[in-house]
């Protein structure tokens, strides 16, 4: 009997590189799982075809019923959207209809209690936006799915956990979502969840907004408006909340032991540095969520899909961080 937890992965976008590196990290993630697409079949079978890969897929009606093989891909459709005629590397609403459908039903999966965690491929938002979906990415879909209000974008490796208090808006538009009361509650999302990786009593930092944290308000008055009290609030709770830091600095020193996670302030304060430090050890967490949900740190790769050279690496570190929070 195999005591390995099962898993669903999805594998985003059918279009880009998700299908594919399903199918080359298959006999590696069979090694720390039981592993079942929840996806399309004819998705996984163009990308048997574009690695020139040998595995066989089962059709399978439960995860329960996946077996962990590294020989056959066990598949729960997922979808009824048709891929027959879909172009590799192209924005197309079938694509972005696919993945949206099979993420709900891994979702629902995970909630019923029949696999354990959810690993996802990477999705593309123009896709979505033609299938309909007015959330941008998988972060929003799944907390509405889930039903929660408190939830957050982590990135993550094994020095440093990247929590982001706002994700995938414009610029202009982020300065409406920080207040001290969101920062505070944002940093005892991500304190909770080092909690839970078993980093004790986490160290986090809050980076300020502007050039050198603002320069005692040389350089903008948000620091002493908005992240010192979120600071103090944090600390009020019990979090250890440190900051505002210069944001020019602060990842060298989290990076260097000082912190074990940092609230960055906006999607690209976080992304940037984090994925050109941490590269293919990078992976995407979501915090808050009553399931477990990991993905890949990258994107579709729209430029090489289809041409069987994508790797699966991240998706490998990702299946790894899912077990971790499992426990």
């Amino acid at each position: 009997m195999n005591t390995k937890p099962i898993i669903a992965f999805t594998p985003g976008d059918p279009a880009g590189i998700g299908p594919e590196i399903l199918v080359a990290g298959w006999a590696k993630l069979c090694e720390i799982c039981v592993p079942v697409v929840v996806g399309s079949t004819q998705s996984i079978f163009r990308a048997l075809l574009s690695t020139n890969n040998k595995l066989t897929t089962l059709s399978i009606a439960h995860p329960q019923w996946a077996k962990g093989l590294p020989n056959q891909i066990d598949i729960v459709e997922g979808t009824k959207v048709d891929l027959n005629t879909l172009e590799w590397g192209k924005v197309d609403a079938r694509g972005g209809a696919c993945a949206r459908d099979c993420l709900h039903f891994a979702i629902d999966l995970a909630l019923a209690g029949a696999v354990a965690a959810i690993v996802t491929g990477p999705l593309h938002k123009e896709s979505l936006r033609l299938a309909g979906e007015t959330h941008p990415g998988h972060t929003e879909i799944l907390a509405e799915r889930c039903g929660v209000k408190d939830y957050a974008m982590v990135l993550a490796t094994n020095e440093v956990a990247v929590l982001h208090a706002t994700l995938h808006m414009a610029m202009l538009d982020i300065f409406s979502c920080l207040t001290p009361e969101h920062l505070a509650g944002q940093a005892a999302l991500l304190s909770n969840l080092l909690e839970r990786l078993g980093k004790g009593k986490p160290r986090i930092a809050l980076p300020g907004l502007n050039p050198h944290a603002g320069d005692g308000g040389l350089f903008g008055d948000e620091e002493a408006r908005i992240l010192t009290p979120a600071v103090r609030l944090a600390r009020s709770n019990g979090i250890d909340l440190i900051g505002p830091i210069s944001p020019d600095n602060v990842f060298i020193r989290a990076f260097d032991g000082e912190f074990d996670g940092i609230v960055a302030l906006y999607h690209d304060q976080g992304h940037i540095p984090l994925k050109l430090i941490g590269r293919r050890r990078c992976v995407n967490i979501t915090a808050g969520l009553p399931i477990v949900r990991t993905s890949v740190a990258h994107g579709t790769a729209f430029d090489i899909a289809g041409k069987g050279s994508a790797n699966p690496d991240s998706l490998l570190e990702a299946t790894r961080w899912a077990l971790r929070l499992l426990g």
